[in-house]
């Protein structure tokens, strides 16, 4: 998917009580940040997710709802979810679906190894999921301002 593509309006699951939910009724006002991440509670995925939570309320003055992706369970999700108080929804992607059609599963380099994983990236889309923005292969720290500041200055 690239920037000016409009995404499919995916039926996704983020908890229990809702069940599946389509993927445009998680937007702002203005549009989406969905964020692309290896896994729950890990130290990476914990400092993106921890700075997405704080920046939160700033991304949504701005018109963007927050939600992150990862093939982790819903429980998992849930346990991550009330461990670090996160304040915006967790897609479990289980079957790796939304992972492949982003286009962010991939060959990594963890510790000198080389694995294939989810590859840490985040797309923008405005209110019809139409991608914005694209940012892939991001490091976890400093990323969720870098966004901020880029949205602020064009919304």
């Amino acid at each position: 998917m690239n920037i000016g593509d409009t995404i499919k309006d995916y039926e996704v699951l983020v908890s229990e009580k809702d069940g599946k939910v389509k993927l445009s009724s998680l937007s702002g006002t203005k549009g989406l940040v969905i964020y692309f991440y290896p896994k729950d509670d890990t130290p990476g995925c914990t400092i993106q997710a921890c700075d997405f939570r704080d920046k939160n309320k700033m991304l949504k003055d701005l018109g963007f709802a927050v939600v992150g992706v990862s093939p982790d369970s819903l429980s998992s999700h849930n346990k991550f979810t009330d461990k670090k108080e996160l304040n915006f929804p967790l897609i479990a992607d289980e079957k790796k679906e939304l992972i492949s059609d982003f286009n962010v599963w991939g060959e990594k380099n963890l510790y000198g190894k080389i694995i294939k994983g989810v590859l840490r990236t985040t797309y923008i889309l405005d209110q019809s999921l139409k991608i914005l923005k694209l940012y892939k292969n991001v490091q976890a720290k400093g990323h969720v301002e870098r966004i901020f500041n880029e949205l602020k200055a064009k919304f």
